[in-house]
Parts: structure tokens; sequence; C-alpha cells
């Protein structure tokens, strides 16, 4: 059994128009194919900047209406987002389950290895997996940690010298867009897989609020997560289109991603 969760989450990202990401959640939503949709009632107002996180008041109730969402809810969970920071609940859920066997494959252009002293905009969906090992603001702090040798950082291209420097001290393993297919080399056990959608080639998939140039050819990244095996969970975020609704192009992308994850 499979459960779509629908986060229309948008007040952890610092895009200009991040009220996009509100149907950029929706659509993935309609488009892969579960047994149950559950949307999760996020608020709709903004907030100010507190200890460095903008809305952070926001995040922490929506982080909590996420929680009670899955509560309950024992299928294998497709999370449609909304800014990156939705998969704090989904992701520590699968935690909670597998232990340190769990794997996480973070495919994204940016490492969001930041921390509030590091990103001046305060956006909370920069700093999502440092808070997911533990590094991040406390009333986010999922109390399921992960490990950073359960990491996988893939088709990265961007990001700020701390990131990388964090990156490296600690040990997570970081693929890039040209060996990509390395991601499943020594892979064993569940595996989350999260998807942002700017780790695509905007040439080909540009509703995204922070494109980065020389991405993944949507076809090679099918390919590649249709060979993964012991899928426990999905996230597919940041999908920001302009005008309310995904291209024709965009929507089989989402559409075709998700069968690959689900097969």
């Amino acid at each position: 059994m499979t459960t779509v969760l629908c986060i229309p989450q948008w007040q952890g990202s610092a895009f200009r128009n991040a009220s996009r990401l509100v149907a950029g959640a929706r659509r993935p939503a309609e488009l892969v194919e579960a047994d149950a949709v559950v949307t999760v009632p996020v608020l709709d107002a903004g907030g100010g900047k507190e200890a460095g996180i903008r809305a952070r008041g926001v995040l922490v109730e929506n982080l909590r209406l996420t929680r009670e969402a899955l509560a309950g809810v024992d299928d294998v969970v497709i999370t449609a987002g909304g800014d990156c920071g939705v998969y704090l609940a989904p992701i520590a859920g699968a935690g909670a389950r597998h232990g340190e066997t769990l794997s996480v494959l973070w495919f994204d252009a940016h490492p969001d290895c930041y921390t509030a002293r590091t990103l001046p905009s305060g956006a909370f969906h920069g700093m999502v997996v440092r808070t997911l090992l533990g590094a991040g603001p406390a009333p986010l702090t999922p109390e399921q940690l992960l490990t950073p040798q359960q990491v996988v950082l893939a088709g990265v291209r961007a990001g700020d010298a701390t990131e990388y420097e964090y990156i490296e001290r600690t040990g997570i393993r970081r693929v890039g867009v040209e060996n990509l297919e390395s991601v499943l080399d020594g892979l064993t056990g569940p595996v989350y897989v999260h998807i942002d959608l700017d780790v695509l080639d905007p040439a080909e998939f540009g509703s995204v609020c922070y494109p980065e140039p020389d991405g993944v050819p949507s076809q090679r990244l099918i390919d590649l997560v249709s060979h993964l095996d012991n899928v426990v969970g999905v996230g597919v975020t940041e999908h920001a289109p302009d005008d309310g609704a995904s291209s024709a192009g965009e929507a089989e992308v989402i559409r075709r991603l998700g069968a690959a994850l689900r097969r």
C-alpha cells in the first residue's frame, strides 16, 4: 500500500514567488499513483525571521501538523512538497522503523547543509540535511536522527564553501552529475529517495525555485531510480510552476519518476 502525503508548504523557501510551491506540491500528488492521498493542512501565513530562521514558528506548526497526518499511516509514504523542509517527519519516521540500516539518497542540485548562521536569507530548505543529522535549529530537529554514513548527496553542483567543509568533515558521501550512477555502488538495505526537482537539467525541467545549469536529464534519473530495490519512502519537492499548472512535459517527467519509484 502507498500513501501520497501532500505538504504544500512554501515558508521554508526564500524564493520571491515561493507561493508557487503550493501548486507545485499538489501537482505531484495528483500525478503519482497511490492507494490514498493525505493533504496536510499547513498554515497559509508567512512569518518573520526568528533565531535566524525565516518563518520559524510557522514551520514548527507545520511540522506538528505533518506528524499528526502521519500518525497511524503504515504504508510506504510518497511525500509531495512544497519546499525541502517537508521531509523532517517522513524521514524521521523511516529512520525510526529501519534504524541505521536506512540509506537516504538526496538527489538535489544543492547540499542543503547551511545553518542559521551561514545562510543570510534564513531559508530553512537550505538547512534540511544538517537538521536531519542533528545540527539544525532545535525546534525543528527530529528525535530520530540520521548519521552521516546514511546519507548520499547526488547531483549536487551548487552551494557554499561552509557546506562543503561540513560534508568533508562529517564524511557524507557526495556524487556529482558526471558519475551519478555510482550512487548504487554498495547500496544495501532500505532506501529513502528524495528528489528535489532542481537536480534535473533546467533546459528540460525549469519550473523550480533555484535552477542550476548542467543538471541531470530526466530519462537518466528515471533509469537510475528504476534500479533501486527496497524503496521505503519517496519525496518529490520544489516544483514551482509559474501559472499554477505544470507543462505537459514536466507533468510527464513527474509521472514517470513516480512510476519508476513505485515499481
